[in-house]
């Protein structure tokens, strides 16, 4: 975030890490960064689809499940083409209620490691069986499912194209951002760890309802559903905005047909929004009839991906500053990534590491089988179609 904050401040474009990319290391890894980047969030939207619908259906069972996917696809497309002040509006009461949420289960747990309710010693479970009870493998299994939990910060950059002052919401929102994902994610991650045995690791239902019930907390289930539902909602709300731009980016460099760059008259890239929402229903019924086909590569490019773009990030902010510092002071940055370039090369070593880390482990080398091999087809597809036309 600290690296993409200082590329984005100094030119802050729709494009984002496309551009960045394109400009800093070259245009075809761009390319590739690009269509990665909108194959994740598609395939995401699609699986969000079908989680909404499932919440949706223990309430009101008689709508089918593409029933419902229909019905939010619409209501999402609604959001992303009316107005960016509805779509902003309708994030910002989103993220409200996922931070208080978060904020009062954390205050709760917090009650209970310390006694004040009772239910179990300080820390007791976190550390009991030791800090890694299994060795290191399971730290490295759930690699994947880490980095693409924590996928979608990157889109502070894409956003701020259609920012008024960049320069100022822009390290205002990466700053946020850190403290949210540093004392709400991990600290309730921490809390759970101390609160639940280890033995609790296979749910029948979430771990927030598990604490929740266990101090006797009325309707937890039904809590808990509400706000995994506007979580869930509002991550395929932003999607379809981020992958949109994404599709716009390589429209309007033309890699993509020129048309698929006209914006309506509120500037919204609204041939992008509608292709986005096509290839979400299209991730959709792959996941329904071609699970272990067609949709496990698609998920496996989709993991892959997301490693990947962040790489990309460190990597471009490393060029771009190695370019800069040649003509320029690092004091005339509005925005500095810290302690560079420790941290740039932080970012390309562990997205390194965690690449191996996936390709060592059996249960998730498919995103590198699948995911390499689409990362290369893309940059070949530029070299031989695009690169001699300039693009």
């Amino acid at each position: 975030m600290a690296c993409l904050g200082e590329l984005t401040v100094q030119d802050p474009n729709t494009g984002a890490f496309h551009t960045y990319a394109s400009k800093y290391i070259s245009p075809a890894m761009g390319f590739v960064v690009a269509w990665m980047y909108w194959l994740t969030w598609t395939i995401a939207l699609g699986s969000e689809f079908i989680a909404l619908a499932t919440i949706a259906r223990q309430y009101f069972s008689n709508i089918p499940i593409w029933g419902y996917s229909l019905i939010f696809a619409i209501i999402i497309l609604l959001l992303n083409t009316l107005n960016m002040d509805v779509f902003a509006k309708s994030e910002l009461w989103m993220s409200l209620i996922k931070v208080l949420a978060l904020s009062v289960f954390l205050v709760i747990s917090i009650l209970i490691i310390f006694k004040i309710i009772p239910f179990h010693p300080i820390f007791g479970k976190l550390t009991k069986n030791g800090i890694f009870p299994n060795g290191i493998t399971p730290l490295i299994s759930i690699i994947l499912s880490a980095n693409f939990a924590f996928s979608g910060t990157e889109m502070i950059a894409v956003g701020a194209g259609e920012s008024s002052n960049p320069k100022k919401s822009v390290p205002i929102a990466i700053k946020k951002n850190l403290i949210t994902l540093i004392i709400l994610f991990i600290g309730t991650i921490i809390a759970l760890g101390s609160i639940l045995p280890q033995s609790s690791s296979s749910f029948s239902q979430t771990p927030f309802v598990t604490v929740l019930h266990s101090v006797n907390i009325p309707y937890a289930s039904d809590i808990m559903n509400a706000i995994l539902f506007i979580t869930i909602f509002s991550g395929a709300n932003s999607g379809v905005y981020a992958a949109s731009r994404m599709l716009w980016s390589l429209a309007d460099k033309q890699t993509l047909p020129k048309s698929l760059a006209k914006l309506s008259k509120h500037g919204i890239p609204i041939y992008g929004l509608t292709l986005t929402i096509l290839g979400g229903f299209l991730a959709l019924f792959s996941s329904i009839y071609a699970p272990n086909t067609v949709y496990l590569a698609l998920t496996a490019i989709s993991a892959f991906a997301v490693v990947v773009v962040w790489l990309i990030i460190g990597w471009s902010q490393l060029n771009f500053s190695k370019l800069f510092l040649k003509k320029h002071s690092i004091d005339e940055l509005t925005y500095k990534t810290p302690m560079y370039p420790i941290i740039p090369w932080l970012v390309i070593i562990i997205c390194t590491l965690s690449l191996i880390g996936i390709a060592w482990d059996p249960n998730q080398r498919i995103a590198i089988i699948i995911g390499l091999p689409f990362a290369i087809i893309c940059y070949l597809t530029y070299k031989l179609f695009y690169e001699r036309k300039g693009a």
